[in-house]
């Protein structure tokens, strides 16, 4: 594909020859002849000069003879380059005979369902499903078109999944949440029976050995849009808005209600039955222990302002020498 006709499908402006043949795509230090590679962060900009590539889609223009592919948003446009150039090679429509299938359940056309996958009763599975091998779909499950399901997830009664959602190898939905009751009286723990379930909205991607937790009653619900990265914990009745980011050891307590566009990043901790506002990003390893409303960076334990964090952050970095000076001072008084 050349250079120019790759520019047009992605919506850039070319400087450069735009006939070069591109054959590939790859990261802008190791590129080759016939690659497309891309820069989005200046730390990468000491490469441009040595890269072999063939072409590179960047967000402003270089003063340099290799050819480029401006655009407003490089790494968007580097990603659906690789959708061009390397297709995802799904198994063809098929459906195992070590599967089971439960009475009632209806499956849509163009479906592939690997060996040893389960599927409840009374479940609706839509137009070009993938199910991976040794997956297990519980009871009144929905499950929307061109949704893929890699092995061995396992989906719990009565979850609903929307259209295009990508489910990883490990993960489980509709575990029941943390819910129990304490009776002194009795010196005894009672488990608050979980009969809600999870629904999953359109355009949705969750990480390996994610865990989502079913509403104890209600609803967990996880916006359209919205990508979790591997290892996260989401508790019941939780609600997370759209096209939020919740990177790889977040762990979200019970009844937290989270807004839209918001990016909480690794390991981040967050409380139970506290609300979390859109267009917020939290820093990793912070602990949200309270709501916050207003939209912007926030980081540190418990959470603050991201430029208050950094300011408290360089004090503390400063405690020992400030404590010398202190010393000294006292021992002069003395």
């Amino acid at each position: 594909m050349r250079v120019k006709e790759i520019a047009e499908i992605l919506g850039c402006k070319v400087k450069g020859d735009g006939d070069l043949e591109i054959i590939g795509v790859n990261e802008i230090q190791n590129a080759k002849k016939g690659d497309l590679t891309f820069l989005s962060n200046p730390k990468y900009e000491k490469f441009l000069k040595t890269t072999k590539a063939s072409a590179v889609i960047t967000g402003k223009e270089y003063d340099l003879p290799l050819t480029q592919l401006i655009c407003d948003e490089p790494y968007v446009a580097f990603a659906k380059a690789l959708s061009l150039f390397y297709k995802e090679n799904f198994p063809e429509d098929y459906i195992s005979p070590e599967t089971t299938v439960g009475k009632g359940t209806e499956i849509g056309k163009s479906v592939y369902i690997g060996d040893n996958v389960v599927v409840g009763e009374n479940c609706r599975i839509g137009d070009r499903v993938k199910i991976f091998p040794g997956t297990f779909i519980g009871d009144g499950t929905v499950i929307g078109d061109d949704t893929v399901i890699f092995s061995n997830v396992s989906i719990y009664r009565q979850t609903v999944i929307g259209k295009r959602v990508r489910i990883h190898s490990g993960a489980v939905i509709g575990s029941d949440g943390f819910g129990y009751a304490f009776s002194k009286k009795e010196m005894r723990i009672y488990k608050v029976p979980q009969i809600g379930r999870v629904v999953i909205e359109d355009d949705v991607e969750i990480g390996a050995n994610t865990t989502i937790d079913r509403g104890t009653i209600g609803e967990t619900v996880i916006g359209s849009g919205t990508k979790i990265d591997n290892l996260v914990q989401i508790g019941h009745n939780v609600k997370v808005g759209k096209n939020c980011f919740i990177v790889s050891q977040v762990g979200i307590s019970g009844s937290t209600v989270i807004g839209d566009n918001v990016t909480l990043a690794g390991q981040v901790g967050v409380a139970g039955h506290i609300k979390i506002g859109s267009n917020i990003t939290v820093g990793a390893k912070a602990g949200v222990t309270k709501s916050i409303e207003k939209a912007g960076v926030y980081a540190g334990f418990p959470i603050k302002d991201y430029r208050v964090w950094r300011k408290t952050e360089a004090l503390i970095n400063r405690l020992p020498e400030i404590y010398e000076k202190i010393k000294k001072l006292l021992s002069k008084g003395e």
